[in-house]
């Protein structure tokens, strides 16, 4: 039986409502509606809570199945992030270039917008397990090298373009 299941019948065994459960809980109606959607997964401070709640362990809450789809949500959003990523560095590939053509300096600062977003995005795009993991075996600095050449290249685009403009 997935989370979503069991903590919906676990609620109305207890006849709660989810505004009553959200209440004990600490978070919104939403949040719990969610959960229950299987839309999203709830905090381990937020498991903690209803283990106690429902006299039940961590344990039996989750099952191998919602980790899986935990999984699967976390990487989809990574996928999303990707695409940002890729925008971010047309964005500031770009301004570059517009900068080169037009001798308008201050498309520049789209340029450097552009480079702080594709860190920002560059980041998510390992969804949290796999960085989490990676921590653990060292392959996360591999990672986060290859996104600093990623960068640098940028950025030495942008200051040679900016040199040929002012």
């Amino acid at each position: 039986m997935k989370f979503s299941d069991k903590l919906k019948k676990l609620r109305k065994e207890n006849n709660l409502t989810q505004d009553e459960l959200a209440d004990k809980l600490f978070v919104t109606r939403t949040a719990v509606s969610k959960w229950e959607t299987d839309n999203g997964y709830p905090s381990i401070e937020s498991l903690k809570l209803l283990s106690n709640l429902f006299h039940t362990t961590i344990d039996e809450l989750i099952s191998d199945e919602d980790i899986e789809n935990k999984k699967h949500l976390e990487d989809k959003i990574a996928k999303n992030f990707y695409w940002g990523v890729l925008a971010s560095f047309l964005i500031a590939l770009g301004f570059a270039i517009a900068t080169w053509i037009t001798d308008i300096p201050y498309f520049i600062i789209g340029s450097f917008i552009g480079v702080l977003a594709y860190w920002v995005f560059a980041y998510f795009t390992v969804p949290r397990y796999k960085r989490i993991e990676a921590r653990k075996n060292g392959s996360f600095t591999k990672f986060l090298i290859i996104r600093l050449a990623i960068l640098a290249f940028l950025i030495v685009i942008i200051i040679l373009t900016a040199i040929q403009t002012f």
